[in-house]
């Protein structure tokens, strides 16, 4: 299995297809590595590789990648593996598509790298409210004891990059401020659930100069054949020729 090695991460992919790039930032919170696209409503491994090439990933300390956790920037020491990533495997301009956690991510990229990230899809991302916080706490707090076995890791380190990585709100990575600035095109299905405001998702999508939102889409069979097709020719229409 592909595994790419830079300082002192390392970073489990895998790439598929043909076609404009299209990286893959899973579901799965902090747990996000490429099986849990199998969970997904909409997964782009099963849809999209004849459309695109598709480049998954784990994240850091999810499934089979590894490294050191950076708490003074938590979600810009992600965006950093995955840039690196597709600077290993020669790609400058890509579109992403995150699900769950990976809207935040995609939305970090976008930060980092505006002129890299062509075109975003985001599927039901993460929002902070005061109602679910504690849910996000939890989460982060049993990936965390689970690091607790590692003998390169202190207690407080991993304490202090939760704490520092889910204190903001909203979409955590990013603020609403940036998002009012992001003319990146945007396509939004939004959330159901505690983990994933409908609220959130909607709120992003009226936020950006550049936001679609598709809704509703994951209420029936038909809803959510019809998005894995808007998400298709969103991306298509977005890709340079």
């Amino acid at each position: 299995m592909p595994q790419f090695e830079y300082d002192s991460t390392s970073i489990h992919f895998e790439v598929y297809g043909s076609g404009f790039p299209l990286l893959l930032i899973a579901p799965g919170a902090m747990e996000s590595a490429i099986p849990m696209w199998e969970g997904a409503t909409i997964n782009p491994l099963a849809l999209y590789a004849e459309s695109f090439r598709l480049i998954a990933m784990d994240q850091r300390n999810a499934g089979r990648s590894f490294g050191p956790l950076e708490p003074s920037d938590p979600w810009g020491a992600y965006a950093k593996d995955q840039l690196a990533l597709l600077d290993h495997l020669g790609i400058d301009r890509f579109h992403v598509m995150g699900a769950c956690i990976g809207g935040p991510f995609a939305l970090k990229l976008i930060e980092q790298a505006p002129t890299r990230v062509v075109a975003a899809v985001l599927e039901q991302p993460v929002g902070i409210t005061e109602e679910n916080r504690p849910l996000y706490e939890q989460m982060w707090r049993s990936w965390g004891a689970g690091l607790s076995r590692r003998p390169d890791l202190r207690p407080e380190e991993i304490e202090n990059f939760g704490t520092q990585m889910w204190r903001d709100e909203f979409v955590v990575s990013v603020s609403r401020d940036f998002v009012r600035s992001c003319t990146t095109p945007l396509l939004v299905l939004p959330g159901t659930d505690r983990y994933h405001p409908t609220a959130t998702g909607h709120e992003i999508a009226a936020l950006a100069p550049a936001g679609r939102v598709f809704d509703p889409w994951n209420d029936t069979q038909d809803h959510v054949l019809k998005a894995a097709t808007v998400v298709r020719e969103f991306l298509q229409a977005h890709s340079p020729v």
